[in-house]
């Protein structure tokens, strides 16, 4: 029994179903007591919810959690409710697949990876270098949407790939896409990122990996593992099926040296012996 299932079957009744369907609703409050609020006092709340491990520390243990609850503001209504939608999609795929609690520990291995990162970035930073780092992470990923927490969601949408390579999502409601293409314009995103960032943003691009990489390394690399085997055994077919076809037995000249050689068998010799135009009249027949 795996370690997962072990810690299913002792802590599987704390699970929390249909996660995705709290965190959305969440959101949605957030976001319209934002929207609809004349005075400018929604953004107080999501001040509250921010993750920052220096209010932590200081006793404000919710903002450990909270934080998936900010919603995408700055981005038009449409795109909003899209991202819910595909959200929503994505996270119930997931749970349906892996069941309550593994998709649970999936999260959690998400929030606990991007808590020890913004904690290291803290102790150097304070929390306006967590924020920041937070932000331009967001800025280099994401496409469009700005919320601290979209490092977490993005490996919900690279999980739902990888399960689900060949789903095809319409762009702008129109153009058909393989969600495998989209996956990998993401992947190219974080190594992007990996490459130029600061410090602090590819600290928090490479911690909120870490869920993903627990549960799809081995499988990566058992298919990398696969695909070289597959490589190599058909580099060796390929080797084999250009064996030389014809070549003379005087001179050498073969059918892949000279292709266009209209090469000859010698009736008189014995077995199947081939030459050249140039020596197929003026050779010694081998006889025994």
């Amino acid at each position: 029994m795996s370690l997962i299932s072990r810690l299913e079957s002792r802590f599987g009744r704390w699970a929390i179903p249909n996660v995705t369907a709290i965190i959305i609703a969440g959101q949605v409050l957030l976001y319209f007591a934002i929207r609809f609020n004349p005075n400018g006092q929604g953004i107080q709340p999501l001040m509250r919810i921010l993750f920052l491990p220096g209010q932590v520390l200081e006793g404000e243990v919710w903002r450990i959690f909270t934080f998936v609850f900010y919603p995408p503001i700055g981005s038009p209504p449409i795109f909003v409710l899209f991202y819910w939608f595909l959200l929503y999609r994505y996270g119930t795929a997931l749970e349906a697949t892996w069941g309550t609690f593994r998709y649970n520990c999936y999260l959690l291995i998400a929030i606990a990876a991007h808590f020890a990162a913004a904690l290291l970035i803290w102790s150097r930073l304070g929390d306006a270098g967590v924020l920041l780092a937070q932000i331009f992470a967001t800025d280099r990923v994401s496409i469009g949407f700005r919320q601290t927490n979209v490092l977490l969601f993005g490996t919900v949408f690279l999980a739902f790939a990888r399960y689900f390579p060949d789903y095809i999502l319409h762009a702008f409601f129109v153009l058909p896409i393989r969600i495998f293409w989209l996956a990998l314009v993401m992947w190219i995103g974080y190594a992007y990122v990996l490459l130029i960032g600061d410090w602090p943003t590819r600290l928090l691009v490479g911690s909120s990996l870490l869920n993903y990489l627990i549960f799809f390394g081995r499988g990566h690399w058992r298919d990398w593992k696969h695909g070289q085997r597959r490589r190599a055994f058909e580099s060796k077919v390929k080797a084999a099926s250009k064996a030389i076809l014809h070549q003379c037995e005087v001179c050498e000249k073969n059918s892949e040296n000279s292709p266009k050689t209209l090469f000859r068998y010698c009736s008189k010799c014995e077995g199947q012996r081939c030459y050249c135009p140039d020596h197929i009249q003026d050779h010694e027949c081998v006889v025994s």
